[in-house]
């Protein structure tokens, strides 16, 4: 694990940014004390059970078809031009 202070972490980002994705955990700290550490991003799960569900033919014909009426923007305006 590396320890960088986090002027060194202003000055190259990138580079260590792209450190951590190879080497890993890096520390940053203020004036000697921790204050955060950079990770490499975490490894994609297996395919949620969720994304593989198929819809029932009611909520599937809602999802596909954009909701009609019109804007809230525009509903809330035309109350306050009553006032």
């Amino acid at each position: 694990m590396k320890t960088i202070s986090i002027k060194e972490l202003h000055e190259r980002t990138g580079e260590w940014l792209r450190r951590v994705r190879v080497e890993g955990e890096v520390v940053v700290t203020e004036r000697g004390t921790p204050v955060a550490r950079m990770l490499p991003p975490a490894k994609a799960p297996a395919a949620s059970p969720f994304a593989r569900r198929k819809l029932l033919r009611g909520v599937a014909r809602v999802i596909e078809r954009p909701l009609g009426g019109p804007d809230s923007a525009e509903v809330i305006a035309s109350m306050r031009d009553g006032r």
